[in-house]
Parts: structure tokens; C-alpha cells; sequence
């Protein structure tokens, strides 16, 4: 058996690239569109990782809104510096719903809802602001 890859729907494929890749480094592999099943695809991957891809799905006519993930649990990557991830993610305006308060793992939610655990290489020691933050909604 091989892996392949993860489907997520998304509403806003532009918006979904900027938080993937801009933000937590993926990069596009491929892409796909049918005219005919009126949906898009686009794949994306870490760097030097082709084979643990991310299938960002857009279905042109999707009139519901995809606020839980359709029960999907989360996807999990692993970051050089938690510290540094979660701090040019909340530049952005990215909430931190748990924060790396162990030095290791932190959840934050893409523009459609789907959780990202972030989990640090290694370990980094506790510090702040970090420590100190609480948890904000759900993840």
C-alpha cells in the first residue's frame, strides 16, 4: 500500500494557496479542471516532499458552506521552529487556537475550517508569549 495523497473541499482556491503555500510552505505540484465535472483541482506538497500531497478540491457550484470539515480530523506537518511558524501565521491574521505553549505542538484552522496541527521538530523549551496563551475556539 502507498499513500497518496489528502482531499480538503475548499470556496476559495486563491485564498486556500495563500494560507497553504504563502503561509506553511507547501508548493503546487499540479492542477487540474474539468469543464464537464464543473470542479478544480489543485495539489500541493511540502518541498522535497512529492509524495505526501494535499488535494485542495474547488467544486464550482458548491452552494454549502464548508464550516466543519465534513468531520475530516486534521492534517499534521511538521515545522522547523513552532515558534516562528505561529508567529508569521498570526501576522497574518491567522488565529492560534492552541497555542505552542509545550514548545511542541499548536492547532490553527485554514480559511475553510479544517485544522492544522503544527508539531515542532525536535523540542524547543517552553516560552513566552506562548506559555502564557490561552486556547481560542475549537481545533
Amino acid at each position: 500500500m502507498k499513500y497518496l495523497h489528502t482531499m480538503i473541499r475548499v470556496s476559495d482556491i486563491e485564498e486556500s494557496k495563500k494560507f497553504y503555500c504563502d503561509l506553511l510552505g507547501l508548493v503546487e505540484t499540479r492542477r487540474k479542471g474539468s469543464e464537464k465535472g464543473r470542479f478544480t483541482l489543485v495539489f500541493l506538497a511540502p518541498p522535497n516532499q512529492p509524495d505526501a500531497e494535499l488535494e485542495l478540491t474547488y467544486n464550482w457550484d458548491a452552494e454549502e458552506a464548508y464550516d466543519g470539515g465534513r468531520n475530516f480530523g486534521h492534517l499534521a506537518y511538521r515545522v522547523e521552529n513552532i515558534y516562528e511558524t505561529c508567529q508569521r501565521l498570526m501576522d497574518a491574521g491567522v488565529v492560534i487556537n492552541r497555542p505552542p505553549r509545550d514548545g511542541h505542538m499548536a492547532f490553527v484552522k485554514s480559511p475553510d475550517g479544517i485544522s492544522i496541527e503544527l508539531l515542532q521538530e525536535g523540542y524547543l523549551e517552553p516560552e513566552e508569549p506562548w506559555l502564557s496563551m490561552e486556547n481560542t475556539g475549537k481545533w
